[in-house]
């Protein structure tokens, strides 16, 4: 499970820059860079919660968040990339104010070409 960093304080998942989720995925399936990834698994924040779709009935996380998630990575032609699992020792997913996935990406992506 390789260490994640986020920096898309917008996402419903992160608190403090870590995330609450167990597993994220990567898209782009096509992505020759960066800029052609985006984290399938955002969900713009709404309003200054940190709580999470998951959360239980007191809004509160089933999940603490974690500098440790897997990640299963749609972008094939990553170097980290293997069998969809991503083989990287550390990521991160930047984005900073994103409100859509598409705002977002793999930094850590590095194309194998």
């Amino acid at each position: 499970m390789p260490e994640l960093k986020c920096t898309v304080q917008t996402c419903v998942h992160n608190e403090q820059f870590l995330c609450m989720l167990d597993e994220i995925q990567v898209g782009g399936s096509q992505a020759r860079d960066a800029e052609e990834t985006c984290c399938d698994s955002f969900q713009e924040r709404k309003g200054d919660s940190y709580s999470n779709s998951y959360g239980n009935a007191y809004g509160e996380s089933s999940r603490m968040a974690s500098d440790r998630s897997g990640v299963d990575c749609k972008a094939r032609e990553c170097m980290y990339n293997n069998s969809c699992k991503c083989e990287a020792g550390k990521i991160s997913v930047e984005g900073g104010s994103a409100s859509q996935k598409e705002e977002t990406e793999c930094a850590t992506f590095q194309y194998r070409g």
